[in-house]
């Protein structure tokens, strides 16, 4: 299962150590220090990869066209503006907002949090490619750190977190929307953010409820925790909202996630009513950790709509900006509808959309960007490419991963597996609906789920692996051979270099790199991607 059978696992039921608290919490194995250096240094290889030549091209690159001016008009208005159409040749040669802005506010079809990140760049290095990029190349960096720290909280293994991190960090998909100014990878990093602080919450209130049973606080419903951590949650999950509205799909799995977890937790420590206690002392705080504190959080993203006049549908404000939260609200909740209207009736036909069924065997990618150069070139014919597609190996090797650990989740009823699970399907299911509408959709939509199928695909690695050898005579007769693990290491050793090998093979069509038409030629497996 991991390079470590955990004492709460069904072999080490039968015997429990003496202390409740340490049967609840079990101490994660393995050097502290090594379990932040191994994280650190594979951050640091995806920083590299996501800063370098993060200003190339010198474009307007996909819908960077809308995001980076509305981020441009938040920093100068607080909302978004009205752009002129030569705006992006403006922004391209001097970041210089003369005669870019016209009379009025814009519509725009998503709330302002992700671009309020994407103007923290433009803030500080300007409205040029690099700036409008800069905080979509910090969040990718960030996701792949709190991912091998998510990734050792589950496993066990810091060996199995660095290559959950590592997985992110070399996946095409996440390497390109963490180079170009959209939302997704936004929505991904607050998402992956909300998930750790649940996990962080989860051991520490099994500790807390371990300690408080032990000294016979509580009643037949158990005694109550504070969950600070699911506080921390509901701030990530609102800015996720924040960013774009999919992150309500998070809230709604995780809000049921962590009531089951509770009352797991309740019945563990062996809570007369534990179902009970869970509904009557957890559901209604944890509701308010994440559905009002993630609400309180979306509001608050809107503050330059709120507090100052001319955005769009606002018109003026009140003299006292005391009164001015309470006066919008009606109009930021007709704003709020005629955008639900705008996507409900989003189904123009576009060349590179793809429905979520396509997505696992990403039939149809984003040509983010495509020139055929001639200057810089040796060869007669050059091509120059940001291709919007996820690492083929890991997005094939992941889906066999997710089928894996549903099949481990009924089985075994291993928590992990589920929340892996949960993660993916609120990344991914809820496109379903709107797809048979024929609504518009496109691939990097399934960017959010990419930290979950890292997840599935380490802790797949872990069962091949299997657990490793115990002192106590007990947990050894359940590890596996030493030749089972060798054999296990070494097929996963090689899956991780296949994955990292077929990144760097796609590398050129991800970072535009001016190669020759031959050359781009072989990297486009199927007519689809073209």
């Amino acid at each position: 299962m991991t390079e470590i059978e955990s004492a709460t696992t069904p072999a080490a039921a039968h015997r429990r150590p003496a202390s409740l608290r340490d049967w609840l919490a079990p101490p994660i194995p393995g050097s502290a220090l090594w379990g932040w250096l191994g994280p650190l240094f594979v951050t640091l290889f995806a920083g590299f990869l996501r800063f370098d030549r993060l200003g190339v091209p010198k474009a307007v690159v996909f819908d960077e066209t809308y995001y980076a001016k509305d981020a441009w008009a938040l920093l100068k208005f607080g909302w978004e503006h009205k752009t002129v159409k030569d705006a992006d040749s403006l922004l391209i040669r001097d970041g210089s907002d003369a005669k870019i802005w016209e009379d009025g506010a814009s519509f725009v079809a998503h709330p302002p949090g992700g671009k309020w990140m994407i103007a923290i760049g433009e803030a500080i290095f300007g409205a040029t490619p690099f700036g409008w990029r800069f905080t979509a190349a910090l969040a990718g960096t960030l996701s792949v750190l709190i991912l091998c720290r998510v990734a050792r909280r589950m496993t066990g293994s810091t060996l199995l977190g660095c290559a959950a991190g590592l997985l992110l960090a070399v996946d095409g998909l996440a390497f390109v929307t963490s180079r170009t100014a959209l939302l997704d990878v936004f929505v991904m990093f607050w998402v992956l953010a909300g998930f750790a602080c649940l996990l962080i919450d989860r051991d520490r209130s099994r500790r807390a409820l371990a300690e408080k049973v032990e000294d016979g606080v509580g009643g037949s419903l158990g005694p109550f925790v504070m969950h600070w951590w699911r506080v921390a949650a509901g701030v990530c999950l609102g800015l996720a909202c924040a960013v774009k509205w999919s992150g309500i799909f998070f809230i709604a799995a995780f809000g049921i996630m962590v009531v089951l977890w509770d009352a797991g937790a309740r019945r563990a420590a062996r809570v007369r009513n534990p179902y009970a206690g869970a509904i009557g002392l957890d559901a209604l705080p944890s509701f308010v950790s994440l559905v009002v504190v993630g609400l309180l959080t979306y509001l608050a993203t809107w503050a330059g709509w709120i507090f100052k006049p001319g955005g769009w549908g606002r018109g003026e404000v009140a003299g006292n900006p005391l009164l001015r939260p309470l006066e919008a609200m009606p109009d930021l909740w007709r704003h709020h509808k005629d955008i639900l209207d705008f996507h409900n009736g989003l189904t123009t036909a576009h060349t590179y959309q793809s429905w979520p069924w396509d997505w696992p065997i990403l039939r149809r990618p984003v040509a983010f960007f495509y020139t055929e150069p001639r200057d810089d070139c040796a060869a007669a014919r050059c091509s120059r490419e940001i291709l919007g597609i996820g690492t083929p190996a890991f997005w094939w090797g992941a889906t066999i991963a997710l089928i894996v650990l549903v099949g481990v989740w009924l089985v075994r009823r291993d928590w992990r597996a589920g929340a892996i699970l949960l993660g993916f399907m609120a990344g991914w299911l809820p496109w379903f609906v709107p797809a048979f509408g024929d609504r518009t959709m496109f691939l990097f939509y399934a960017t959010p789920m990419l930290p979950f199928m890292a997840l599935a695909v380490a802790l797949a690695l872990g069962l091949l692996i299997g657990p490793a050898r115990q002192a106590t005579v007990h947990l050894a007769r359940h590890a596996p051979s030493a030749n089972r693990r060798l054999l296990g290491s070494a097929v996963a050793g090689a899956y991780l270099l296949m994955v990292l090998v077929n990144f760097a093979y796609f590398y050129p069509v991800l970072a535009a790199k001016i190669i020759p038409y031959e050359d781009w030629d072989a990297r486009i497996w199927f007519n689809s991607w073209i």
